[in-house]
């Protein structure tokens, strides 16, 4: 994965995510949604095999960069999480 901020202003950024697909960037963009200071959160990818999706969003005059970072980190305990459910219910 590579990340290259495309275009970044006080309250809105663009993030090209290289070597990612749908998977990452809905998860990332249904967390940014559940944030109270996140007016949008979108991206678009023209095609898988010929395009790197590009992360969108515009926030209440927050950082973008910090909104992101926080998404992220919510993002990975919400999976550290699932692995603890699911190995108990599978009981490892």
């Amino acid at each position: 994965m590579e990340i290259k901020i495309i275009d970044k202003a006080e309250d809105e950024m663009h993030l090209e995510i290289k070597g990612e697909t749908h998977t990452l960037l809905n998860m990332l963009k249904s967390v940014l949604l559940e944030d109270s200071r996140v007016h949008t959160a979108s991206y678009d990818m023209k095609h898988v095999s010929i395009s790197e999706p590009i992360l969108y969003i515009k926030t209440d005059g927050t950082d973008p960069i910090v909104v992101v970072r926080e998404a992220a980190e919510t993002l990975a305990l919400q999976c550290d999480e699932f692995i603890n459910v699911f190995s108990k219910a599978v009981d490892i």
